[in-house]
Formats: structure tokens, sequence, C-alpha cells
């Protein structure tokens, strides 16, 4: 085991108190990303508990860290960038004092080499489970997700094009063939193998206790309800836009249609926040914020990877991390969710719904 210097800072004043380990790894993650989300998702925190951080800390500088702005992510204040600066060049002086120092402690220290873990690189659809997965496969497999959070449709696109060696996706359970048939696209039966990742539920979030009683996309048109949309080329948007289509509402009735956001935890704090009356996501972003939540569809999401690679490493190791038991546990934890058949291999049939058995004649 080796001990390194870090960097700690402290807010001066009466208590002295320390400043949340939490902030500048998150400021640097959206400087680099300009994506709240894709930012909690590298950093392994919830979009939760980044937004009440970000809030915080606005509250004790007096001034915001981060400039949100719907639809548009995310970019650093002034503030934050002089919190960056301030970190680089304390980080650059203490390498000068204390070049190279290290200090290896415990039985055999010096003889042991901490392992590289192998990167796979990954576009995906935002999902809450992957998210807290890539965290834990370093320590657990030996990988690590260079995850980018994108649409499905454009994750598939960087897959089939050779810009990721996985493209997370979802399509809903039991629905028509018109709903696979963006996704089916960019992949082929020849060249592509699906995994299966989690199933997980997806419906209306509404203010907690649901004061409208809103049951359906039909309430919202007809009550004038504000709505914020995901953006297009989402799978969720697509869903969306099915299920509108479905409840033969026009799009132009539903009050803020236009409105997008990039995440379903975004989505689940606009909510929150008394910012529109309704959205769409996932049942867990609505509990992690204590909000209402009306069931609409459950779905199905896949990891895509070429026909080869599920019998090689790391992707060999990726499905046994998925079929173990603390992904199982990982998944529970999350409402709506559910790991059965995780790190199941399939063809594309997986994404054909089973024809329906016909009735038989009088």
């Amino acid at each position: 085991m080796r001990l390194i210097p870090t960097l700690g800072w402290m807010l001066a004043g009466e208590s002295d108190e320390p400043l949340d380990e939490r902030l500048l790894p998150l400021l640097e993650a959206i400087a680099g990303s300009s994506s709240l989300a894709a930012a909690v998702a590298a950093r392994g925190i919830s979009y939760r508990a980044a937004w009440g951080l970000l809030r915080e800390c606005e509250h004790k500088f007096g001034s915001p860290l981060v400039d949100l702005e719907r639809g548009r992510g995310a970019r650093l204040t002034a503030t934050g960038e002089a919190l960056l600066r301030a970190q680089k060049t304390a980080a650059q002086r203490l390498a000068r004092i204390l070049p190279g120092l290290t200090i290896d402690v415990g039985p055999k220290a010096r003889d042991t080499k901490p392992a590289v873990p192998i990167r796979l690189r990954v576009a995906a659809s935002h999902d809450l489970a992957l998210a807290a997965w890539s965290e834990a496969l370093p320590s657990t497999a030996g990988i690590e997700l260079d995850l980018a959070v994108m649409g499905s449709l454009h994750a598939l696109r960087e897959f089939a094009e050779g810009r990721a060696q996985i493209a997370g996706f979802h399509v809903p359970i039991g629905r028509s063939e018109v709903d696979r048939a963006p996704f089916l696209r960019w992949l082929s039966a020849r060249r592509d193998r699906l995994i299966r990742f989690v199933d997980r539920e997806q419906g209306l979030i509404l203010p907690r206790g649901n004061p409208a009683h809103v049951k359906s996309f039909r309430d919202l048109a007809a009550r004038r309800l504000r709505f914020v949309n995901r953006q297009r080329g989402s799978g969720t948007r697509l869903l969306i836009d099915r299920l509108i289509d479905d409840a033969k509402v026009d799009a132009s009735a539903l009050n803020g249609y236009g409105t997008e956001e990039f995440t379903h935890p975004a989505v689940a704090a606009i909510v929150a926040s008394g910012g529109a009356d309704a959205g769409f996501g996932l049942r867990a972003a609505a509990a992690d914020y204590g909000l209402a939540f009306v069931p609409l569809v459950r779905e199905r999401y896949f990891l895509a990877v070429r026909t080869k690679e599920p019998e090689k490493a790391p992707v060999a190791r990726l499905i046994e991390a998925l079929r173990s038991p603390e992904f199982g546990r990982l998944a529970r934890r999350l409402p709506g969710y559910d790991a059965a058949g995780a790190g199941s291999v399939t063809g594309l049939e997986a994404l054909t719904p089973a024809p329906r058995a016909r009735s038989a004649s009088p």
C-alpha cells in the first residue's frame, strides 16, 4: 500500500470548515464534459447529491459555481473557474516541493504493484445502474468504462461507426416492431451481439402526492400542465413520442413539449423544484426526489458488442460481473429495476417481440 499526499481546502472563518472533497473533482468533470449528468456519472455521485452540493457551495461562496442552462448543459462560472485554477496551481507547487514523495506501508508493500484496469470505450444512454456499476468495476473486475453519456441512437451510431466498443440503449418490452426500427438501423445481425443489462420502469414523474391526479399524457394536455421533455435522439424521447401518438395527443397540445432535459435525474429535479408540473422518466429518479410516479412502460436495457467480443477479455469479465450477486444487489437498490437475466448474450432477435398467439377459430 502507498500513501500519497493530497490537497485539502478549508473555508476560513469562525469554524474553519473543510471544503467538501467532492466539489473540485466535480467541477473538473463539468469543465471537461459541459454536462452535469456526464460529470456525476464520471465521479460516481448521484445527480441529486451533486445538485445539493453545488447549491450549498453557492450559498457559502455567495456566488454560483456552475451555470446550468436548461437544455444546453453546464459550464463553470468565473468563481468555479477560479477555484479550479487555484487547485491546479497549488497541486503544481506541492509537486515541486515534494517531488515523487510517497510512503510504502504494510507487509511487502514495495513488492505490490497496483493492477491497471482494462479500459472499454462505452457510448450509452443515461442509466442510474450503469453509472453506479461503472464505478465499482475497476476494483471488482479490473475493468474501467470510459463512459460517454448520450442518447440511445447517438450511442448506437458511435458503435456502428467504430468509435465505441460498447453501446448502451433501451427498448420498450412487448411493444411493436415500429418501436425497434430506429435502433435496428445501426445494428447488424451478423456483426453484433446483445448483452442483457437491466429491465427498468418508466412513466410520468409528478409532484409529491400527484395533486392534479394525472394518469396519462391526455390528462397533461387537457389540463395544460407544464411538461419537461427529453432531448431529441434519446430512447426516452422516442418512447414519449410513441406514447403521445398512441394516446392521440397532438404534441403541440403539451405545454412544454419543446423544453428538453438530458437525463432522468435532471427531469426529476425540474419537477421537484417546481419548474414543471410533470416529466417522464425512471421510477428510480422519481423516488430519489420523493416524487409521485405513474408507471406506463417497462423496458429492457442492452449493451451492444461485436460478435466475437463476449469470448474475449475484458468483455468476458464484464459479463461475469453482470452475472454476479453484487450486481443484483446494486440493481435491487434502485426502485423499478430488475437484474434478472443480466449478463445473458443474445442475437438481435431479442429486440423482436414474440408473436401473439392466435385465438382458436370457433
